[in-house]
């Protein structure tokens, strides 16, 4: 939703899921609501990692779904670094945390065949964004779905957003992907950027602005997804 005044041409600037939250706590009873937000993101992490390390459902019981949970531990990781910069605006610490991710590319690129590693990483991350894409023209997320409790109206329209916002999301993660490989190719920790360095190059491009706000829309349709996915997640144990 930051994103999408750049995208109508109203704005000058994009943001990440940081500044999304320091956004919450200058809202009225921002504190009250980012709290609320961080208790979420606790959440999240722990069944992240519980999917794992646990594998409640089952997923891998032909061993061959390492990568997968090996996904899970990493995305666990990555919300409970963002908890933690939500708890840190709750109690008034300083929440700094525009340059890590340059900090680790540059240590990383002072490693031996550093800069091939953080190619590695970066491909890695253009694959998720292409299996977001799949997933998205499949429409394999509906196996999530209690599909049996939702009316024939409802799954046609969680079938429409759903595939517009993982689009949108993988298109994100290809960008985000892309900007590593450039770091690795040219070896500048700087060209390393989260959502918010990604959605500021698509406004860089030709007709950037247009592709910008129609991603910050399929964003907010993922929001939605995950809002849709909340109420109706099957989880067969």
């Amino acid at each position: 939703m930051l994103a999408l005044p750049v995208g109508f041409g109203i704005g000058s600037k994009t943001t990440g899921t940081s500044g999304a939250l320091q956004t919450i706590i200058t809202q009225p009873f921002g504190k009250f609501l980012l709290s609320v937000v961080a208790f979420g993101l606790i959440g999240y992490a722990i069944w992240r990692f519980t999917q794992a390390f646990i594998d409640p459902e089952y997923q891998n019981t032909d061993g061959n779904r390492v990568v997968q949970r090996l996904g899970y531990a990493l995305s666990g990781l990555s919300y409970a670094g963002l908890a933690l910069t939500a708890v840190q605006l709750v109690i008034g610490w300083e929440a700094n945390n525009s340059s890590w991710r340059q900090d680790w590319t540059a240590r990383l690129l002072a490693q031996p065949f550093g800069q091939w590693l953080v190619g590695i990483v970066g491909a890695i991350v253009l694959g998720v964004g292409f299996s977001y894409v799949y997933r998205a023209y499949t429409a394999k997320f509906l196996e999530r779905f209690k599909l049996d409790e939702m009316s024939n109206a409802q799954v046609k329209w969680a079938t429409r957003i759903g595939r517009f916002g993982i689009a949108a999301r993988g298109i994100a993660f290809g960008i985000i992907g892309l900007l590593l490989i450039q770091a690795a190719v040219q070896s500048d920790p700087d060209e390393v950027q989260g959502l918010g360095g990604a959605l500021e190059t698509l406004a860089q491009e030709t007709l950037g602005q247009w592709i910008l706000g129609i991603v910050a829309v399929g964003l907010v349709a993922y929001a939605i997804h995950m809002l849709v996915l909340a109420r109706y997640r099957r989880i067969i144990i």
